[in-house]
């Protein structure tokens, strides 16, 4: 994979965790369920690592 396709990825995975932490404060103030949305937002924080790790590594 290479530089700009990593950094293409991370700027992806960064409007997604917005995204999803503006759905969870919503569903919060509403009293949903949040364990999903929880859930995705924790894959999105592992998967960022590995991929800025992936980018200190190129």
């Amino acid at each position: 994979m290479s530089k700009k396709e990593i950094e293409y990825q991370i700027q992806e995975l960064k409007a997604e965790y917005i995204r999803l932490q503006n759905d969870l404060e919503k569903l919060e103030s509403v009293g949903g369920n949040v364990g999903p949305l929880e859930r995705q937002i924790t894959e999105i924080e592992e998967e960022l690592k590995s991929l800025n790790q992936k980018l200190r590594e190129v």
